[in-house]
C-alpha cells in the first residue's frame, strides 16, 4: 500500500526552480535609444550590472537634468556662487587665447547640457572679440535642443553648431575641430564634473587627446578628495539626480517599485560613490526591438549601478592624464578647495 507523504514534506524543495518576474522595457525606452545604444545597455547590464549614467540624459532624462540644474545649481539671490562659473572666471587668462598666443578661440563644449555654465564666460570672450564659434556636443539630442534655444537667445550673433556624440566611444569628428581660420585655437570644455561619471575615464581622456591639435586645450572640472572616506550622506547629484534617474529607469525597464530599492555606497572596485538599483525579486528583462531579441536574468539581491561619481586626489589625476597623452598646464581650486579645474594640452611626445 502506497504511503502518503505529509503535506509539509521538504522532499525536492532544494530542486525548486526559482520564479522570475518579467520586465519589458517601455515604448519610451525604445523611442529614446538607438539600436547601438540599446545593445550598449544590454552589454553593460550583462557584463558588469550597470546602466551607464550617460544614457540617463536622453529623452525625459534631459528634462530631469535641466530641472535639477535650474533648481539646485544655477546661481540665484540665495545661492550666489557656482563652481563652474567661478572657476572659468578665475582661469580666464588661460582660456582667452593669450596662453597659446592666438587671436581667437572656438569653444567646444562636450557634455554641453543646457549651456548655463558657459554663459558668463562666452559673454566675456564676446566683449573682447575673441570667440569664433561655439560648438555644443552632447549624447542627448534633447539637451542639445535646450542648449540651442538658450545660446541663440543669449548670443544670437555668435556662430552656434551642435552635434550628438558619445565621447566615451568616439573621438570628435575632424570636420568640427579643424579650424578654417589661422591663429585660432580650440578650447575643449568638459564641465559639470562629468569626467567623474564615466565608466572608462582613460578612454575619454584619449578621445580628447586624439581630437586635439598643437594649440588646443582641454578644460575639465571635478571634485577633490578621497572616495573611500565618504560619510554615507547623499548630497547634490548623489541625492537629487540619482533619485530621478532611479525612478526613470524602474519605470522604463518595467519593474515594479516595490521590487526595487535604491542603495548608495562606496564601490571599492572602481573607487567611486555609486547609486545602485537593488532587486528584491528575481527578474527577467526582455529586450525586443527590431533585430534585438535578448533576455537577461537578474536575481534578487543583485544590484545594477545607475549613477557613479569619482573624486580625484591630485597626484592620481596627474598620472591619469599623463597616461592618456595629455600634459598638465594648470590647475586651481575653488574657495572651499572642494573642486578643481584642470587645464591640459596634448603632450609633445604625442603631438
Amino acid at each position: 500500500m502506497a504511503q502518503k507523504l505529509p503535506i509539509n514534506s521538504n522532499i525536492n524543495s532544494s530542486h525548486q526552480v526559482p520564479i522570475f518576474r518579467t520586465a519589458k522595457p517601455s515604448n519610451e525606452f525604445y523611442k529614446v535609444f538607438s539600436e547601438a545604444e540599446i545593445l550598449g545597455i544590454i552589454h553593460a547590464l550583462e557584463s558588469r550590472r550597470e546602466i551607464p549614467l550617460k544614457y540617463s540624459y536622453k529623452g525625459q532624462g534631459a528634462k530631469i537634468w535641466d530641472s535639477f540644474y535650474l533648481k539646485y545649481i544655477v546661481p540665484t539671490w540665495y545661492r550666489t556662487s557656482n563652481v563652474e562659473i567661478d572657476l572659468l572666471k578665475s582661469n580666464f587668462a588661460y582660456l582667452n587665447g593669450d596662453y597659446q598666443q592666438c587671436d581667437k578661440v572656438n569653444i567646444i563644449d562636450v557634455g554641453a547640457g543646457n549651456a548655463y555654465p558657459v554663459k558668463a564666460f562666452i559673454g566675456k570672450l564676446k566683449k573682447l572679440g575673441r570667440i569664433d564659434k561655439y560648438i555644443a556636443l552632447d549624447i542627448s539630442d534633447e539637451l542639445l535642443n535646450v542648449s540651442s534655444k538658450n545660446f541663440k537667445k543669449w548670443f544670437p550673433l555668435i556662430d552656434y553648431i551642435n552635434y550628438a556624440i558619445d565621447i566615451e566611444n568616439n573621438i570628435i569628428p575632424e570636420s568640427l575641430v579643424k579650424n578654417q581660420r589661422e591663429n585660432t585655437a580650440n578650447i575643449f570644455l568638459h564641465l559639470g564634473v562629468t569626467i567623474a561619471n564615466h565608466h572608462d575615464r582613460h578612454q575619454v581622456f584619449q578621445h580628447f587627446r586624439d581630437s586635439m591639435a598643437k594649440n588646443d586645450l582641454l578644460v575639465f572640472t571635478n571634485e577633490i578628495g578621497s572616495n573611500s572616506q565618504w560619510d554615507g550622506i547623499a548630497r547634490g547629484g548623489c541625492k537629487y539626480h540619482a533619485d530621478q534617474v532611479y525612478r526613470w529607469i524602474t519605470n522604463n525597464l518595467g519593474m515594479k517599485a516595490e521590487d526595487c530599492e535604491l542603495v548608495r555606497k562606496y564601490d571599492p572596485a572602481k573607487d567611486s560613490i555609486v547609486a545602485n538599483l537593488k532587486l528584491q525579486q528575481n527578474y527577467t528583462i526582455n529586450f525586443s526591438y527590431l533585430g534585438i531579441d535578448k533576455s537577461l536574468e537578474i536575481s534578487a539581491g543583485e544590484e545594477i549601478t545607475i549613477w557613479r561619481h569619482h573624486k580625484f586626489e591630485i597626484p592620481t589625476l596627474i598620472q591619469e592624464i599623463e597616461q592618456a597623452g595629455l600634459k598638465l598646464v594648470n590647475y586651481s581650486t575653488n574657495k572651499y578647495s572642494s573642486h578643481l579645474m584642470v587645464i591640459c594640452e596634448a603632450s609633445s611626445n604625442n603631438a
